[in-house]
């Protein structure tokens, strides 16, 4: 596993002794030393490091104030950090370990005793790190549909009141649009669900595919679709709608459903307009233009109307 460590010191001959220490061991594959607190600083922060052993009384700028630092960089706060001293009072190694500091190791130290210090910290950064990593792949399992990849509904909710709440605060629109596959039983009836969720799932890669960075696509349930496009006008949204329609169109798929021609039919709806103020009034109105979508036909994109203001 690549691991990396970084000394710092204001004495160059205490730096070596450590890196010689930890030469000897298999646990670090990279190591970095600096002079003082701004050089330590700036490696760290041009630089992945996974443990950091610092001393506490240099001139200039002391430990306390590489503490503060890491503290200040969110990114930064959870780097292990050994403090080096000269002192034994208790006072000076409570208030380290109370800003962030993780354990302290007494000059003239014990090569020993610092290898031992340097895995138990190791050991430590280790567990916290598959416990963020699993906490993190429990908040994405909790937020994707298990079938496409996308969002869920959950996950849209959420994402919908965070977008109306910037647009409400920033004067902008963002626009929402739900897609359908059309006739979608009869492609169950006819080719089987395996069949019917290869579809889903490629209609899931087509919405995906048509996205920008900031953009969401969610799978609201069923063959039902949402993109969530912040910053997006009505007939921006009403645009991207069509170029999604026309790909969808033109998809093809392997046996037995080759001889499928898909199609979707979608709703657009935008905040802020007409009577639109909360998630609920937006996706009612969404659903609204779809439904209407699919009254005039299917294979088509809708608007639901509002007076002559905003017709298509």
């Amino acid at each position: 596993m690549h691991r990396s460590v970084l000394v710092i010191d204001d004495s160059k001959t205490t730096r070596q002794q450590i890196l010689e220490i930890l030469a000897k061991t298999s646990l670090f594959s990279q190591q970095h030393a600096a002079g003082g607190v701004l050089e330590g600083f700036k490696v760290v922060i041009d630089h992945p490091v996974d443990l950091i052993i610092c001393d506490l009384e240099m001139p200039g700028m002391d430990g306390f104030k590489f503490l503060s630092l890491l503290n200040a960089r969110e990114e930064l706060r959870d780097i292990p950090v050994i403090m080096l001293t000269g002192r034994e009072d208790l006072e000076t190694k409570i208030r380290g370990l109370e800003q962030g500091a993780s354990d302290y190791v007494t000059k003239p130290f014990d090569p020993g005793e610092l290898v031992a210090r340097i895995k138990v910290q190791m050991k430590i950064k280790s567990l916290r790190d598959s416990l963020k990593e699993s906490n993190q792949r429990l908040t994405e399992l909790s937020n994707t549909d298990p079938l496409t990849g996308l969002s869920n509904r959950r996950c849209l909710m959420e994402t919908l009141e965070r977008e109306i709440q910037r647009s409400r605060r920033g004067g902008s629109t963002m626009s929402m649009i739900m897609a359908d596959i059309d006739f979608f039983k009869k492609i169950n009836d006819t080719y089987g669900h395996q069949v019917g969720d290869e579809v889903i799932k490629t209609v899931a890669d087509l919405l995906r595919s048509h996205l920008r960075s900031y953009d969401l696509a969610a799978r609201f349930g069923g063959e039902e679709f949402v993109l969530v496009l912040p910053g997006s006008s009505l007939v921006q949204a009403v645009q991207a709608a069509e170029r999604i329609r026309t790909a969808a169109s033109l998809l093809s798929f392997p046996p037995p459903a080759e001889r499928l021609r898909l199609t979707i039919s979608l709703g657009v709806a935008t905040y802020p307009r007409g009577r639109i103020e909360s998630v609920d009034d937006l996706v009612r109105e969404a659903d609204s233009a779809l439904y209407k979508a699919k009254g005039e036909g299917r294979n088509r994109v809708a608007v639901v109307d509002i007076g002559a203001e905003g017709r298509f």
